[in-house]
């Protein structure tokens, strides 16, 4: 496990950082960054309404702010595949929510990229398979429903407690702008992570609710830990 820099703060408290994933439109993407968010998701897997192609992913990296982050969601690609977009769009982070092996997140985090992993509460990989990855984060996920991620199934985020423990963290499933701030005091996680939870249709942002959101997180205190993953 790499540890990465400090929590953004505002000087008095700890916030945690924000993701927004599953964006399918520039203006979205640009506006998302202009409201604070600090990494944006874009969505690699052919079967979800987010998916995008290589040249829309490409566009929305090259739209949105430097300092902002370019995640690539990936379900059991190979790493030629990852690396392929990764270097075509312009991303540089990937997440990987399948179940990819141990020795393909290290030979991603060699590229020098931002590598997290998937794991579930509801399937394996589990909560307990951390051990086995050498990743800059984890992402907490429920694990039920269609689709690896997306589906706007809440859950009993108090599970990934201990994950936030141990290692940088980040809190996904069913979060809104109504949830956020009662998510985030249950496990303390080092960023949280929307999707369904802001859209007004699938890959569709609501812009109303992505500046509800990043404020119901910006509202929220940490202790301090030394683990900023974007």
């Amino acid at each position: 496990m790499e540890i990465g820099k400090e929590h953004k703060s505002d000087g008095l408290r700890y916030i945690p950082q924000v993701k927004i994933c599953g964006l399918t439109r520039i203006k979205d993407a640009v506006q998302c960054a202009y409201l604070g968010a600090d990494a944006i998701g874009l969505v690699f897997f052919p079967e979800s309404p987010r998916f995008v192609t290589d040249d829309l992913a490409r566009e929305i990296c090259l739209a949105i702010p430097k300092g902002i982050s370019r995640v690539g969601v990936f379900v059991d690609e190979t790493f030629a595949s990852i690396m392929q977009k990764v270097e075509r769009c312009g991303i540089n982070a990937v997440q990987l929510h399948g179940n990819e092996s141990p020795d393909l997140a290290t030979g991603l985090r060699k590229e020098k990229l931002i590598v997290i992993k998937a794991l579930f509460h509801a399937k394996k990989p589990a909560f307990e398979d951390a051990v086995n990855y050498r990743v800059s984060a984890f992402l907490a996920e429920c694990g039920t429903g269609a689709l690896p991620g997306g589906n706007a199934l809440s859950w009993d985020w108090e599970k990934a407690k201990n994950i936030s423990g141990k290692y940088p963290l980040i809190l996904a499933g069913g979060l809104t702008p109504e949830n956020v701030s009662h998510a985030v005091s249950l496990c303390l996680p080092d960023a949280v992570d929307v999707s369904s939870g802001v859209e007004s249709a699938p890959g569709i942002k609501d812009i109303e609710k992505v500046k509800l959101f990043i404020s119901a997180v910006s509202a929220c205190s940490l202790v301090k830990r030394p683990w900023r993953i974007f």
